[in-house]
């Protein structure tokens, strides 16, 4: 069918994929209707009106299109009437046409090229108008004779003014244009070229049966439409001469060699067997449409008996298969911009297999008649673009245009033979099969195509098929493809789905191969599962095998993917990687190309949840993000650099997850208005008291509108202890779209007075019952108390109609009802102020996106899931404590237990076992008196214990583990981290017989880094980075990570470097990715030019002396100024021991004599502040008293 050949040509030489080939793509050297472009670009003559040219180029070449077109589907409606006449069978004219058609291709096709090259283009083609004007005249004087025959040889001539002007036409484009906008111009000049094949094809046997049906006879009626033609073909030839002439390109004399020497081309192309089966597929299909483009009009003749609507009806076909054939061409177009698509190929040929078998059963005439053809028109566009682009590509540009003209010489052979073979099966002479039986053939061979191509493309089609349907499930964001090269490559990623490489293959600009594990089944059907999706399979038993083929993969320009964590990792964390890819990437001498996918942890396919499959399955898209990094420098190719780059890629893949942009408090809403009816809080600050979540919604949106008309500052202070209150204020301060500021009233007066300044607070909320015990608390004037305050507001009239709206509004009405913004992102959402443990306290601020970030990461690790029942003791005012066991429950739905104190033991043991609370959280301080005043029965609903603010004591942990069984987990973070930066975890489950167990925790480590979070070690005093397995200074970056201090701009960029929070800790970091807190660098002492860690030295005191913490710390190492070294330490404790048995006892513990204590002074307790922390300020200032030096 010539509109196939218009289309898809014009698709795919205008650049597969959607990347320019330039102008030797556009426009082959020589052979054919190919021989585009063999003139100097440098030689073009300046044109004066190109516009005028170009718009007489474009409609002459569409006016001859269009002639063409109709004239043969005219001739086509003629032969079939007069056969009718003549009671003969019209199949045999059918097929005759339809080869005179395509023979000038096949026997002028070289001749034509050099002509256009020989003589002006412009001269050329307006000898081709002219040979147009002249057969049209043959045309219309042969039908007023009525010779047939004479028709036919007209036609052909047609057909031959085709043939000359096509290489013409596009290479009079370069000279027109110049090469920087060729592109453009080739497709406005083919999509002008197919809207005229469409549109003549319907209007030659629309217009000749609309002749027909009024009356006049066939040879009148095709007079008509041809007197038409002569027309229009006049006025385009009229039109062209405004078109400015141009020079000829070449002197080449003509020989007679130029007749036969496209022949040789078909050798060059039968030579590469992908090129060759690259043309089998398009000869195939240009034979299959063909062959319906013959087979349509005798459908149409034997529905309407050859009566007048006969060619109309046969044209509506052909154009609804037409506008099928481009619909297809530009989804294929559109879909391949990544590259080619070569899997469209096996998919186009089923869908066109199945639409053909539709076509056999299917009474023409019907709706469903006409939506098959579209279906087919479609399936074919699907086939033939990614193989004509394939061509183009794997051709080269030394030879692209010889490939070219012997890919169309034989595509012309296969329709030319495709007259001959439907004359055999449809003429009433031979075969006369039925129109049907006929389709079921197409079927047939259709299918024995698509099989031979499935064969050879296993995994370019299942990659398409991922392609098409990875969409439906995942909406996939792609960073950094520009950093795949168009050369092999090994591609590291991390692995924490089943379904990661179906993502990784929809991100990559190009087909990926992947390692994996082949197991021992060396069944046929395996290997070819195998071959079918590209992997390269490893073996146990001979892993070096599978190395060398990976290897030798990304040596012949393959992307070879490589998981180095060795298995899908169960924690939701990057696991340990393994040296396989090192490997590979040495055999082979490639670019190795970090990558990373965020978002998929949490489906069904990852282990979050501590289960594979068995879980609710996401309804809607999710969106992931996938980031190819920049490729690892020469020499960097190894295990250390390569969790480095995947770490920070996660960090960055992370930062774009669409829920970070959004607002805490519209979240929180919507969460609580999802689950109205569940049990939210159980309060046990004196009585038991319990609110469900639409309760709490209802009672904060009332007093969100109250806070909204009373109190106009930003940044409303909250004094409250955990526990109802504290809940209802934070939740209604944030829906009111204010900033909640939680107030350490544990803290000093001064402390206070200057965190209210800074954070410009001047109303506050709080209890009158609290208010009475913290009697030295600087309320300001302005200060509420809540009861108080809900009352005022209304009470329970003005809670009751949002409990209703809570019950029975979609939870986004519910936000909006409340005007909270979508987005809150980077804005303020909170305000903590540190604790001053080793200064005066800072505001912290803290982001939506912060806030967020850290409970997604939380989330992530399924340490917490929404079945949890969470003890919450800690303060509100404590990071800890505000996050996880405030906002963390709220937007999780975990439920929660509250105790107004961390130091109400006993509460906190009856407590969980009344509520059989599962997760405790807290310091080290507030967990150790559970030593001694709880029991084993009281905390045996506890699945999880979970410490952080200070170290914690392996004393304390081997107590816990044999007075309850239960393990402490350890964990760090810091204020400016939201909290939490890392977690240890309980070792996650082995699924299967084959699964590797996997490491969650270890002692002595405060575990992984959270998801998203990315870290250096560098020198504290050079600032260089450092090997993460060294002791240095800890930097981070996240999402989690807060954006400054409120105010201090000093302090701010002192705690940043180049994007990254310098923690103040001193840490380390393992080969699994655990981190280990050394001390923070205010604990370090520098005596004699050497580092003395302060924690160490406390940790020897006390294992020498048998000092346990039981009661609290009894020893602490603090640094005071020395006028000798610089510096001395000086331990503070509550035993009584004199220096020289302090001495004797730690040289004989193995401790260097600079690390020991000359001072020792004794105090009746050590400083501690309400989170729990020791109160190193207050240390210091003891050190220095005692030492009788100033106090700083």
């Amino acid at each position: 069918m010539i509109f196939l050949k218009v289309s898809v040509r014009s698709l795919a030489t205008s650049g597969a994929g959607g990347r320019s080939q330039g102008t030797e793509g556009l426009a082959p050297k020589d052979g054919l209707a190919h021989n585009f472009l063999a003139c100097r670009v440098s030689c073009l003559p300046r044109m004066k009106f190109p516009r005028v040219s170009l718009a007489a180029l474009i409609g002459a070449q569409a006016q001859i299109t269009f002639n063409d077109c109709a004239a043969k589907f005219m001739l086509i409606a003629l032969a079939q009437q007069l056969a009718r006449q003549a009671g003969t069978d019209p199949k045999s004219l059918i097929a005759l046409i339809a080869a005179l058609l395509i023979s000038p291709y096949i026997l002028l096709g070289p001749f034509c090229g050099w002509l256009a090259d020989r003589f002006s283009k412009r001269t050329v083609i307006n000898g081709a108008l002219v040979l147009q004007v002249v057969a049209m005249g043959l045309v219309v004087g042969a039908l007023l004779l009525k010779l047939f025959w004479i028709v036919l040889a007209a036609f052909f001539l047609l057909s031959v003014q085709t043939a000359i002007l096509a290489p013409a036409k596009r290479g009079i484009l370069l000279e027109y244009v110049g090469p920087e906008k060729l592109s453009r111009y080739v497709g406005y000049m083919e999509m002008s070229a197919v809207t005229a094949v469409l549109v003549g094809s319907f209007a030659g046997g629309w217009l000749f049966s609309h002749w027909l049906s009024v009356g006049a006879d066939p040879w009148r009626a095709a007079l008509l439409v041809s007197v038409v033609l002569w027309f229009l073909a006049g006025v385009a030839w009229g039109i062209f001469q405004l078109a400015q002439p141009t020079p000829a390109q070449t002197q080449t004399p003509f020989t007679w060699r130029l007749l036969v020497q496209h022949l040789s081309l078909t050798a060059e192309v039968h030579g590469d067997r992908p090129l060759w089966r690259a043309t089998l597929g398009i000869c195939f299909f240009y034979g299959i449409g063909g062959f319906i483009g013959v087979l349509l009009p005798q459908v149409a003749y034997e529905m309407t008996a050859g009566g007048a609507r006969t060619g109309a009806i046969s044209s509506g076909m052909l154009l609804m298969l037409g506008v099928g054939t481009l619909g297809g061409n530009l989804f294929a177009g559109l879909f391949s911009r990544r590259g080619v698509e070569l899997g469209l190929a096996p998919l186009g040929g089923s869908l066109l297999a199945g639409a053909l078998l539709g076509l056999g059963f299917t009474p023409p005439g019907t709706g469903l008649f006409t939506g098959l053809l579209i279906l087919a028109g479609f399936a074919s566009g699907l086939f033939l673009v990614p193989l004509y682009a394939f061509i183009q590509n794997h051709a080269g540009q030394h030879r692209r245009g010889r490939i070219l003209a012997g890919v169309s010489l034989l595509d012309s052979l296969a329709g030319l033979g495709v007259s001959g073979l439907y004359w055999l099966v449809a003429s009433e002479a031979m075969l006369g099969w039925s129109a049907p039986t006929q389709f079921f053939a197409l079927t047939g061979c259709t299918l024995l195509m698509v099989a031979y191509g499935l064969w050879h493309l296993p995994h370019q089609t299942v990659c398409t098929i991922m392609r098409l349907i990875g969409p439906l499930f995942y909406q996939v964001k792609a960073k950094g493809r520009g950093h795949v090269p168009a050369a092999g490559a090994l591609v590291i990623c991390n692995h924490l789905s089943y379904v990661d490489a179906v993502v990784l293959q929809l991100a990559s600009p190009r087909p990926l191969r992947f390692v994996a594990f082949a197991g021992f089944s060396k069944s046929p059907a395996l290997r070819f599962l195998f071959r079918a999706a590209g992997i390269i399979p490893v073996n146990a038993n001979k892993p070096m095998k599978g190395i060398r083929l990976a290897a030798e993969a990304a040596k012949r320009g393959e992307l070879v993917c490589v998981f180095p964590e060795g298995t899908i990792s169960r924690t939701g964390q990057l696991m340990e990687l393994s040296r396989s890819f090192e490997r590979i990437a040495e055999l082979a001498q490639v670019p190795v190309i970090p990558a990373v996918i965020d978002g998929l942890w949490g489906s069904i396919y990852s282990f979050a949840g501590n289960r594979y499959l068995w879980k609710s399955p996401r309804l809607l898209p999710t969106a992931l993000c996938v980031i190819f990094g920049q490729p690892l420098l020469p020499g960097q190719s190894d295990r250390a650099h390569a969790r480095r780059a995947l770490l920070d890629l996660a960090e960055e893949a992370f930062q774009e997850r669409p829920i970070l942009r959004r607002h805490l408090a519209r979240e929180v809403v919507r969460s609580l208005a999802r689950r109205p009816r569940h049990l939210e809080i159980i309060d046990r600050t004196a009585e038991r008291r319990t609110m469900t979540a639409g309760q709490l919604l209802a009672v904060a949106a009332a007093l969100s509108r109250h806070i909204v008309r009373h109190i106009p500052e930003q940044r409303v202070g909250i004094v409250l202890p955990p526990g109802l209150g504290a809940h209802i204020a934070n939740l209604a301060v944030a829906c009111a779209n204010k900033t909640p500021v939680n107030l350490n009233f544990t803290a000093g007066r001064s402390a206070t007075e200057s965190s209210l300044r800074i954070g410009e607070i001047k109303t506050v909320i709080t209890a009158d019952a609290l208010r009475v015990r913290i009697p030295d608390f600087p309320f300001p004037a302005h200060t509420l108390d809540l009861k108080t305050e809900l009352g005022a507001m209304g009470g329970k009239r003005a809670i009751f109609p949002w409990l209703v709206a809570a019950w029975l509004l979609p939870n986004q009405w519910f936000a909006d009802l409340l005007g909270l913004p979508r987005e809150g992102d980077r804005a303020e959402a909170a305000l903590l102020f540190t604790s001053g443990s080793s200064g005066e306290p800072k505001g912290v601020v803290l982001t939506h996106r912060n806030i967020l970030a850290n409970c997604a990461q939380i989330s992530s690790l399924s340490i917490l899931p929404d079945t949890a029942v969470v003890l919450g003791c800690l303060p509100i005012f404590h990071s800890f404590g505000f996050t996880a066991t405030l906002w963390y429950p709220l937007l999780r739905g975990c439920r929660v237990v509250t105790v107004p104190s961390p130091l109400d033991t006993r509460k906190i043991a009856e407590s969980i076992q009344q509520e059989k609370a599962t997760v405790l959280l807290g310091a080290p301080t507030f967990i150790r008196p559970l030593l001694k005043k709880a029991t084993k029965e009281e905390l045996q609903s506890l699945d999880l214990v979970v410490t952080g603010a200070e170290k914690l004591t392996l004393d304390l942990y081997e107590g816990f583990l044999a007075a309850f069984g239960i393990e402490i987990l350890q964990a760090y973070g810091l204020t400016e981290t939201t909290p939490a930066s890392n977690i240890n975890q309980h070792h996650p489950a082995a699924t299967t017989l084959h699964a590797h167990p996997q490491i969650g925790k270890k002692v002595g480590a405060v575990g992984r880094l959270m998801p998203g979070m990315t870290a250096r070690i560098v020198d504290p005093d050079t600032g260089a980075e450092l090997p993460m397995v060294q002791t240095g200074m800890l930097w981070m970056r996240g999402a989690n990570v807060f954006p400054g201090y409120l105010k201090d701009a000093e302090k701010t960029a002192a705690a940043f470097k180049d994007g990254w929070f310098i923690t103040g800790d001193l840490g380390r970091f393992d080969t699994d990715g655990f981190l280990y807190i050394e001390g923070r660098l205010s604990r370090f002492s520098k005596i004699g030019g050497e580092m003395v860690p302060h924690g160490t030295v406390e940790q020897r005191i006390c294992e020498a002396f048998g000092w346990t913490e039981a009661d609290g710390p009894s020893a602490i190492i603090v640094g005071v100024p020395d006028t000798a070294k610089g510096e001395a330490i000086v331990l503070l404790t509550t035993q009584a021991v004199v220096v020289g048995e302090l001495r004797t006892k730690l040289l004989a513990a193995g401790l260097p004599n600079l690390w020991i204590p000359r001072q020792i002074h004794r105090v009746p307790k050590i400083p501690m502040l309400g989170t729990g922390k020791t109160d190193l300020k207050g240390c210091r200032i003891l050190a220095l008293e005692a030492s009788r030096l100033p106090v700083d």
